[in-house]
């Protein structure tokens, strides 16, 4: 438990955009740790959507499987493919970041329809997206405008690629 305390102190700091993933400490067992609660907390989060459990475990599946998919790919382009514990590590952990505050509002967005929650929803999304972007120009070595066009390839290949599949299912 000790450990994955201070795995936590290393990567969390990504959250606030500092640190480089590829200098942080390799651990399987947080990745795995950060990927199931990934996989629980996406998969609230589409049923709230969707109603429908089966859709939902389908689809998330996918986007879960896309997004290692992308990491490994763009890894093994940037022949880092070594680095894939790390670096899928670090975007998951920043998405389970995010996610912590973004169920309670999609939570009050659901109940009230509060524009406030729209605006937040935004923001955190926001906040995600750049996330990823810093990931990506940490990890690929390349300029804000291309790590920003890889962040939105990122997006578009996971969540509709994970829609269209589940769609096709």
């Amino acid at each position: 438990m000790v450990a994955y305390v201070d795995l936590i102190k290393q990567y969390l700091p990504l959250c606030w955009f500092k640190h480089n993933p590829l200098e942080l400490t390799r651990s399987t067992s947080f990745f795995k740790q950060n990927l199931i609660f990934y996989y629980l907390v996406e998969y609230f989060m589409q049923a709230n959507m969707t109603d429908d459990p089966i859709e939902s475990f389908y689809e998330v599946s996918f986007e879960t499987l896309l997004t290692l998919l992308f990491i490994g790919i763009l890894l093994f382009f940037n022949k880092t493919l070594y680095a894939f514990v790390q670096v899928a590590t670090a975007l998951i952990l920043c998405a389970n970041v995010v996610s912590l505050f973004i169920v309670p509002v999609i939570i009050w967005l659901t109940v009230s329809d509060d524009p406030l929650s729209y605006y937040i929803t935004f923001s955190l999304i926001l906040w995600d997206y750049a996330l990823v972007t810093y990931i990506i120009k940490k990890v690929v070595g390349i300029n804000v405008l291309a790590s920003m066009a890889l962040s939105l390839l990122y997006f578009i290949t996971t969540y509709f690629g994970a829609f269209g599949l589940g769609q096709i299912v």
